[in-house]
């Protein structure tokens, strides 16, 4: 229980209730109040706690008392706290499999690519899931580049990925993430009687948003904002339905500086981040020798 104060005891210092205000509340009023609660919703309505921004009150108070002593014990800041909590709502982790994904590290894996969500999305709490929803690399390991040819890597036009990626859609979107559906490749937008053709829609139900993904096959670029940031303009303006939000943009290159990204990307007044992918051909050969071939994996499961 100390251990559970401490942890949260900036809710308590910022709370609006106060110890007079429960005074004056017949007792008996009260507790007919407290039994007629039936869910979360009710909770918040009644105790108007005041709390950041970004702090995720709803999944706090889904969130099982043992669950939080797991969080409180094992995780070493609020926004790691913050990433598992949502996860424990999402999925109804048990206590065994919470303790699993923190000792795997799940939160260093996710929401570590460049990008400006928190700056352009105004719901800190849909900028917080949207931060965490992308991965900085992905292995797409389902891209047999020797089938495509005996060319050189960095001769593989991007069309060619998209390709890959369109023929192994589902295993693409297990590997982008969760709650990802397909809208399209080369979705036709049209804008002042000009066209464009960004490579990949995608829908998020959790961000409840469009995500456009262009591929590149090169090093990052800085035209492929300007790029993107056009794609999203047009999505806002002629696709995206009423009760969405706003359209996230990602990049997906071979490789990209972190820091000339973040650089670039100050002046962009739309969502979006740069990714970096791999495929298994270009896996370090100590790491790729760890890994089992598909019919040793076959056999195995």
């Amino acid at each position: 229980m100390r251990l559970f104060y401490e942890g949260w005891s900036f809710l308590d210092s910022n709370s609006s209730v106060t110890t007079d205000e429960f005074d004056t509340v017949n007792s008996s009023v009260a507790t007919d109040e407290l039994q007629d609660i039936v869910n979360v919703e009710d909770i918040l309505g009644l105790i108007k706690i005041e709390t950041p921004s970004a702090f995720p009150m709803e999944d706090y108070l889904k969130t099982p008392f043992t669950h939080h002593t797991v969080l409180l014990r094992k995780c070493k800041n609020n926004e790691e706290r913050y990433y598992y909590m949502g996860r424990c709502v999402e999925e109804r982790m048990s206590v065994p499999r919470l303790e699993q994904v923190i000792s795997e590290g799940e939160y260093k894996k996710a929401g570590k690519a460049p990008n400006n969500f928190i700056e352009r999305i105004e719901d800190k709490n849909l900028a917080r899931k949207a931060v965490m929803q992308f991965k900085d690399s992905y292995l797409l390991d389902f891209i047999n580049i020797e089938e495509i040819g005996e060319r050189d890597l960095q001769d593989i036009d991007e069309r060619v990925v998209e390709q890959q990626i369109v023929h192994n859609i589902k295993k693409f979107i297990m590997t982008f993430g969760k709650d990802f559906a397909f809208v399209g490749n080369q979705y036709h937008l049209e804008i002042y009687s000009e066209d464009f053709f960004p490579d990949l829609l995608f829908f998020n139900r959790e961000l409840n948003a469009l995500v456009v993904v262009e591929l590149k096959s090169g090093k990052f670029k800085s035209s492929y904002l300007a790029q993107l940031m056009t794609y999203l303009r047009i999505l806002d303006d002629k696709v995206k339905k009423p009760h969405e939000n706003p359209s996230i943009g990602i990049v997906l290159c071979k490789e990209a500086n972190r820091s000339f990204v973040e650089y670039v990307m100050q002046d962009y007044d739309k969502p979006m981040g740069v990714a970096t992918y791999t495929t298994t051909k270009e896996m370090p050969e100590m790491l790729k020798d760890t890994l089992p071939d598909m019919d040793e994996l076959k056999k195995l499961l």
